[in-house]
């Protein structure tokens, strides 16, 4: 018996979730919500709050699915609300501060700085993200992991242009601090 692979087609999929098909809602949903899962964890810890969050960003996107114009990719769309959605969370639970932390002159770190090849294990690195300031964090992951533009993030945090590139020099200066101190630790033991 040959088995036939349902909505292959992921515009009529989406079109077809759109107007409440739930199996059509459920495979996008099982196709995007590992990698949505992993964008909302990279915002928001513990690993339970961030599946809240993906779980109301999917309500969101399954609520306004009319409103993708299918011109981009439908993962970019998706992942853009679920930034968002961490965003609002992280605004509701504490509001952003963005204070000087650091001296001015310690923040002029640039990308030759940092090392590409690390021997620090993904899971302390991902620990080292997440003790940084939700602010620096926020910002960081933004730039960093998500690629958006200086300018787009200081829209979407209401802070200015440059407090955008500072608090990036920040997190990177610090998380470079504290890759630094994992190294010392696990070379003298």
């Amino acid at each position: 018996m040959k088995v036939i692979q349902l909505y292959t087609n992921e515009k009529k999929l989406i079109q077809k979730a759109a107007k409440g098909d739930r199996k059509s809602q459920k495979h996008l949903f099982d196709k995007h919500a590992p990698k949505m899962l992993s964008v909302c964890r990279q915002y928001i810890s513990p690993v339970e709050t961030a599946e809240e969050i993906m779980l109301n960003g999917f309500f969101k996107i399954f609520t306004k699915l009319d409103s993708f114009s299918h011109e981009g990719s439908f993962e970019g769309w998706v992942r853009r609300i679920m930034i968002r959605e961490c965003i609002d969370h992280l605004r509701k639970k504490d509001p952003f501060k963005f204070k000087d932390e650091i001296n001015e002159e310690k923040v002029g770190c640039d990308d030759s700085d940092i090392d590409d090849e690390t021997d620090v294990p993904l899971d302390l690195i991902q620990e080292c993200i997440d003790s940084l300031p939700n602010g620096y964090k926020t910002v960081f992951i933004m730039f960093a992991i998500d690629n958006i533009k200086h300018k787009e993030i200081s829209q979407l945090l209401n802070i200015s242009e440059n407090t955008s590139k500072t608090q990036y020099r920040k997190a990177r200066l610090m998380l470079q601090e504290q890759v630094q101190r994992i190294r010392k630790q696990r070379y003298e033991a």
